[in-house]
């Protein structure tokens, strides 16, 4: 699991008080950056190997300004060349969001999706959690 704690601001509430939930994808594509590193280890994008193919969260909970609110990063499985990110935002012990993110190795230059390495897999398996 990666983890990432970050403090909302208020300019990521909406007018109800409570997080925005365009705010969620933000957070949830920022804590990738680990993620990302296995694939690109500097971030660089013109090395970048990797699309998303598709996004989905649900909101669960309520999120709100004022407290910490830690974004745990998994891996939920494992194909050959795509793997499924599962996301989860938690703030005082409590579930208020989870998402998922399909994403791809892709080779930009031929326009095609390229397995993913032995090492690649297995480093991603390290953080592999079952969904519940």
């Amino acid at each position: 699991m990666f983890s990432q704690t970050l403090t909302p601001a208020f300019y990521d509430t909406d007018g109800l008080g409570h997080i925005n939930n365009t705010r969620l994808p933000q957070w949830f594509e920022g804590a990738r950056n680990d993620l990302f590193r296995i694939f690109t280890p500097d971030l660089d994008t013109k090395k970048w190997e990797l699309i998303m193919a598709r996004i989905e969260i649900d909101f669960v909970g309520e999120l709100f300004y004022g407290r910490d609110v830690e974004i745990r990063t998994f891996i939920c499985k494992i194909g050959n060349s795509s793997f499924t990110v599962l996301q989860e935002a938690w703030q005082d012990g409590k579930l208020g969001a989870r998402g998922k993110a399909y994403m791809v190795r892709y080779d930009f230059a031929n326009g095609c999706a390229q397995s993913l390495t032995a090492e690649q897999k297995a480093t991603l398996e390290v953080h592999f959690k079952e969904e519940a």
